[in-house]
């Protein structure tokens, strides 16, 4: 087995073009040599929410050259899927064999991914689609026992946005804040959030504040990984636009900007696009390298 320390790891922010803002994630381009416990140790040293990793593809997925397996790993265990990691894996791909597209095996099915200039920016931004989602209700006890944990009292909540579990490749039960006032004070019980996560198979909680139409502020808890508080989150960003058409929360065709990681002065912003009639998300969002 190649040794950890010998491998070549890169460190890359999603959702924001500047290094201190987003998510920041590892990518590691050539995971080959290293087993399960190799690449956990790497995302526990590394401390960001999660690390990616890269393998050879399964046989006949993609265009030579352009299509990878991708593994990700939080600091305590390997998740089945991350958005940010995938969007700062494919800008560092973007960088090495240029813009275009990419196909990614996951563990939850095919992820394509899409690398274009920003116009903005001048930088890279990167599209990825998700696989199939769907939502469910959430059970009244589980419900209490998630207010509780964060402190919220059920008035907390907007009422014209109900509380599910949604799904774009990871679990997420989505809870909608009255105020902005409300999403700001963040303060909950880690072990009491965690414990009734593993038992719902959640990988984050996600909070939102309605601005507007189409313009959200979201936050979310992920005591699971072992991190307070994920700055910005693709996974999440994906299961909430189709948990949003689905309640008719918005249209058919839409896009949606959700701003993320501003309360932890990590200041990102998500792109959720919806096409009639495809059931996927397509979230969006430009990244850079982080130096050192």
């Amino acid at each position: 087995m190649t040794s950890a320390a010998r491998t070549e790891v890169l460190r890359y922010t999603a959702f924001s073009s500047d290094p201190a803002g987003g998510n920041p994630a590892g990518v590691v381009p050539d995971a080959s040599g290293l087993d399960d416990a190799a690449m956990l140790a790497i995302a526990a040293e590394l401390g960001y929410s999660e690390s990616a990793f890269l393998t050879p593809p399964p046989e006949g997925l993609g265009e030579p050259g352009r299509a990878f397996t991708l593994r990700y790993f939080s600091p305590k265990a390997e998740v089945p899927f991350c958005g940010h990691a995938t969007v700062a894996t494919a800008i560092a791909l973007g960088e090495r064999i240029g813009t275009g597209g990419l196909t990614f095996a996951t563990p939850v099915g095919t992820v394509p991914v899409t690398v274009a200039e920003d116009p903005v920016s001048g930088g890279l931004r990167a599209t990825l689609t998700s696989v199939e989602p769907h939502s469910e209700a959430v059970d009244g006890k589980d419900l209490a026992e998630a207010l509780a944990a964060l402190d919220w009292p059920a008035e907390a909540l907007d009422p014209a946005i109900a509380p599910r579990i949604a799904f774009a490749g990871a679990r997420h039960l989505v809870l909608a804040a009255a105020t902005r006032e409300r999403l700001a004070d963040l303060s909950y019980d880690f072990d009491r959030l965690a414990t009734l996560m593993h038992r719902l198979d959640l990988t984050t909680v996600q909070l939102v504040w309605r601005a507007s139409e189409s313009v959200f502020h979201v936050r979310d808890p992920f005591p699971v990984g072992g991190v307070v508080e994920d700055p910005a989150t693709g996974a999440a960003a994906a299961a909430f636009g189709a948990y949003a058409r689905e309640l008719g929360l918005v249209a058919e065709e839409s896009v949606l900007t959700l701003h993320q990681g501003e309360d932890l002065g990590r200041p990102g912003v998500l792109t959720v696009t919806l096409h009639a009639g495809d059931p996927r998300v397509r979230v969006s969002g430009t990244g850079t390298r982080i130096p050192g």
